[in-house]
């Protein structure tokens, strides 16, 4: 039986190093203090992993993964009100890796400026997630998700063009 754990475990641990852009890209999208990001990396690791048993192989893992990361985030705001939830001028604080030209600060910031649903969805959907995975993630229907990125783009158009 402990082999069976240790291999559980080899095989969660290849899986969450395969997958940790996704951790750190959720918890940049919504947390500035460098310090809770650190804490937050470290608490998803360990949800995933209390839940790591439960996860059946119906959707990816990295689908999974997300939606795991993402809770996890939302819950650790909602208990720290602490937290700014929309402070647009602290948005220059995610970027894409090697990615850093002022038009992808603009769109981080005004990604940033939306509401945490808005953020979660057009996140996806940049990451080459289709709006099935989004719905399974997010618990919108497809067709719902569809609607909200048809009107988060005007929203980002919007705020981009002035």
């Amino acid at each position: 039986m402990p082999h069976l754990q240790s291999d559980l475990q080899a095989q969660y641990m290849s899986l969450v190093k395969e997958n940790a852009g996704i951790i750190y890209k959720v918890i940049r999208l919504y947390i500035d203090n460098t310090e809770d990001q650190k804490d937050l990396y470290q608490e998803i690791v360990l949800q995933a992993w209390h839940s790591f048993t439960r996860f059946d192989g119906r959707s990816k893992f990295s689908t999974w993964l997300y939606k795991v990361s993402l809770n996890t985030v939302l819950t650790f705001r909602r208990k720290n009100s602490r937290i700014p939830t929309d402070d647009l001028e602290k948005a220059s604080g995610y970027a894409l890796p090697g990615d850093k030209n002022d038009d992808t600060e603009m769109l981080m910031m005004a990604i940033k400026s939306l509401g945490e649903t808005d953020r979660a969805i057009v996140s996806l959907h940049l990451d080459g997630y289709e709006n099935e995975e989004i719905a399974e993630i997010t618990g919108l229907t497809k067709n719902h998700v569809a609607v909200k990125l048809h009107r988060i783009k005007q929203q980002l158009t919007k705020k981009l063009n002035g």
